[in-house]
């Protein structure tokens, strides 16, 4: 096979952050081409937590997640036509111990810093604001702006409007090579040797990303490891926060069903096998995570766990995401190295790609995220 589609923008991976620079870009009146390597959102965007947070976040993350948690969730079950499952039930961090507290103060104070919310409690507050928390636990933090959303109501809804408004999905097409043409990124080549051409190329393709980045010279430091969640039976509700710790033992909440979905990992992830196509899950992980809940929610030690899936994230040397132009290569954009935290900001980064290619002034501002903020040592 080898032929040859055009549009004026080509993105490749369809998880919620490329759905959603589909989506954002066809709305400005630019065609747009979709490339997966397989099923849409199969990725990340299918297998993370659903956290939409802003507290407990970087700073240079900060602006982007705090205008999306503003601006664009409250609102995206209405503008995509479907009920996300979107909840601003806030977000409730937990500690034991005087380390975990000065942990928890510090981040309060950065958080109110920037903007945020953050209401700190003691032991009898934590109590009375939640009685199904351990009396264990000392201190904890409650952040009102955050909340929590279905990763894959919400990663599904972004691809439908999309794709009704026009956008072109090819799933099962590998993207293995980028090509420039006079100095700028205009091609995507497959596997099955397909060629796709735009103005200009989003690489939003997770793991994935440096080695594709690779073909056109340039470099993405990050270094992927494997993350595992599950999903519980349905219980009455109990609380609509999203929960964690000061220590970022697991995180989770409880879904508009009654079910609670879990995260976290053992702290041996990087020593996992490299990154690969498969997620397989691991025998230390869940059960890690498990001892860490009873912990701080002993009343939930006899639910029963339905699944537990695998997926992987991708580091970068700061913790922080990459978004933006490449500088000195036109044509070529980045959305990728989340972190683990990128469902939050998918929709926020579609928002701000697509005004950068049309040359509107960005909602707001992003450059803080650009590649060219990682410098060689010399």
């Amino acid at each position: 096979m080898n032929t040859k589609k055009t549009a004026n923008v080509i993105v490749i991976g369809s998880g919620i952050v490329g759905s959603s620079c589909a989506y954002y870009c066809v709305k400005k009146g630019l065609s747009v081409i979709v490339l997966d390597e397989d099923i849409i959102g199969n990725g990340a965007s299918s297998r993370n937590g659903g956290g939409v947070r802003a507290f407990f976040r970087n700073p240079l993350e900060m602006p982007l997640a705090k205008y999306a948690i503003d601006n664009i969730w409250p609102h995206l079950s209405e503008e995509l036509g479907v009920d996300i499952e979107y909840k601003q039930g806030g977000n409730f961090r937990l500690g034991i111990g005087e380390k975990e507290e000065s942990n928890l103060r510090r981040l309060a104070k950065e958080g109110n810093e920037q903007g945020l919310k953050v209401e700190l409690m003691d032991q009898k507050q934590v109590q009375d604001f939640c009685p199904y928390v351990s009396p264990a636990v000392t201190y904890a933090a409650y952040c009102k702006n955050d909340g929590h959303a279905n990763p894959m109501l919400a990663t599904l809804a972004f691809y439908r409007k999309a794709k009704a408004l026009g956008v072109k999905y090819y799933t099962g097409e590998e993207a293995v090579k980028l090509v420039t043409i006079k100095g700028k990124v205009k091609q995507v080549v497959t596997a099955l040797g397909n060629v796709y051409e735009g103005d200009a190329v989003i690489v939003a393709a997770g793991c994935a990303t440096t080695k594709l980045i690779q073909t056109v010279g340039v470099d993405m430091p990050h270094a992927p490891s494997l993350i595992e969640a599950f999903v519980t039976e349905a219980m009455p509700p109990m609380f609509d926060f999203m929960m964690g710790t000061a220590s970022s033992a697991f995180y989770g909440h409880q879904t508009k069903h009654g079910s609670f979905v879990f995260g976290g990992g053992s702290g041996l992830e990087s020593f996992n096998d490299g990154y690969s196509d498969s997620c397989p899950t691991r025998q230390i992980t869940a059960p890690s995570v498990m001892r860490g809940i009873m912990k701080y929610f002993p009343c939930l030690h006899d639910l029963k766990i339905i699944r537990t899936w695998a997926g992987w994230i991708n580091h970068t040397p700061d913790g922080c995401a990459v978004i933006g132009p490449v500088d000195n290569l036109p044509g070529l954009y980045l959305a990728a190295g989340y972190t683990g935290h990128g469902f939050c900001m998918g929709p926020v980064t579609g928002k701000v790609l697509s005004e950068v290619i049309v040359g509107e002034k960005p909602c707001v501002s992003y450059e803080q995220l650009k590649l060219s903020r990682f410098k060689a040592k010399q």
